[in-house]
């Protein structure tokens, strides 16, 4: 039998998810602690770019959480340190001709259904918007709901603010069960019990799921992202290309790529987005590379000629119907899960720490939660 525990809730993952999960439950009242087997934003929040977007997500389940997310970051960027970067930057997609043009048209009708604020540019105002875009673009939409954060901080920051208790560098080895249920986790130098453990591992969600006994099909998909020399501020907001829609919403292992491109408050531009499910490799693709910066100077030719400095690349946690599984695992009582975000988890961070929060406390969930429900992957009907 356990011994009692002073704890309510034990958070496994400390990037940006775990983050916001701490600090909505402690804002609730719960004692939390949060542990995470390397450093703050250690994982995939550290190698992301720090999106905060409504205008890649088709109407739907996801589209809800990133505007619930997007109310709540504003929220958040008022009370949180001016180091997070909060920019309401807003996006900006582009077609190359006049049927994209059409597509995206269509996909903007949806999102506006559902309360994103979509803009129809026409090519001739594109460069009213962005002085150094390339010539002969058909036309785009501008999203002002689209924002950005420093990631790494708005992790750092946020948990902080929640007051948890941290362990880092502590690999969860085992999570610990009374009579079927989770009671806590193991780490190699210490036992953390609480009545319920919440699962924000990131690509490595699937690894806690299986120490708790169930299944969830989380996947590494790597990312590559360009960092040029400071520049004056030649991007004023989040651009992409419309085939970045396409990319978010394939399924595919192939390589993909397609550019995403903007500028930060420091000077440099950040130039992504690839895709592509090699497992953990994290060797350094010349290909990935090369596509992004040819297809960032054809965005914005003013970049042909800028330095890269560095590169960086992460795994976005992948599930395979790009839902996010949120919410309590009725196959084992105590567990939650918070991961599977894929390359949006930074966006989606703070609604999830509140629907997280409220199946803690019982209390009604902001959004329904059955689109995220984790054991939606199980073909065992038995279980």
């Amino acid at each position: 039998m356990l011994k009692r525990h002073s704890l309510d809730a034990v958070i496994i993952g400390a990037g940006v998810v775990g983050a916001a999960c701490a600090y909505y439950a402690a804002r609730a009242g719960l004692a939390v602690a949060v542990v995470d087997r390397g450093a703050v934003a250690g994982g995939t929040t550290g190698a992301g770019e720090g999106n905060l977007l409504v205008s890649d997500k088709e109407a739907g389940p996801e589209l809800d959480l990133a505007l619930l997310s997007t109310r709540l970051w504003t929220e958040l960027a008022a009370v949180l340190p001016p180091a997070i970067e909060y920019e309401p930057k807003g996006g900006l997609v582009v077609a190359p001709d006049d049927a994209t043009v059409r597509a995206l048209r269509s996909f903007a009708e949806g999102q506006r259904k559902a309360g994103v604020d979509a803009v129809e540019v026409p090519a001739d105002a594109l460069q009213e918007l962005e002085p150094h875009l390339a010539p002969g673009l058909a036309g785009g939409f501008h999203y002002p709901q689209d924002a950005q954060v420093q990631p790494a901080q708005a992790a750092a920051r946020l948990l902080a603010a929640s007051g948890a208790e941290v362990y880092l560098g502590e690999e969860v080895t085992g999570v610990l069960l009374d009579r079927g249920a989770v009671r806590g986790v193991r780490t190699p130098r210490r036992e953390l019990l609480a009545p319920a453990v919440v699962n924000a591992a990131g690509t490595w969600g699937g690894r806690i799921a299986e120490l708790a006994g169930v299944t969830l099909p989380v996947l590494p998909r790597r990312g590559f992202v360009l960092v040029t020399e400071p520049l004056p501020r030649l991007v004023r907001h989040k651009v992409y290309a419309a085939d970045y829609i396409a990319d978010v919403a394939s399924g595919s292992a192939a390589l993909q790529s397609s550019a995403v491109v903007e500028g930060t408050p420091s000077g440099p531009v950040l130039i992504g987005a690839t895709r592509e499910r090699v497992g953990f490799d994290r060797s350094l693709s010349t290909e990935a590379l090369r596509r992004l910066a040819a297809q960032a100077a054809a965005l914005f030719p003013v970049l042909a000629d800028v330095r890269v400095l560095r590169t960086y690349h992460g795994f976005r946690p992948y599930l395979p119907d790009h839902l996010p599984a949120i919410g309590p695992d009725p196959r084992r009582p105590g567990l939650l899960h918070a991961c599977g975000h894929e390359g949006a988890g930074i966006g989606l961070a703070p609604a999830t720490g509140a629907l997280i929060t409220a199946a803690l406390t019982g209390a009604e969930p902001p959004l329904p939660q059955a689109p995220f429900h984790p054991a939606r992957f199980d073909q065992d009907p038995a279980r």
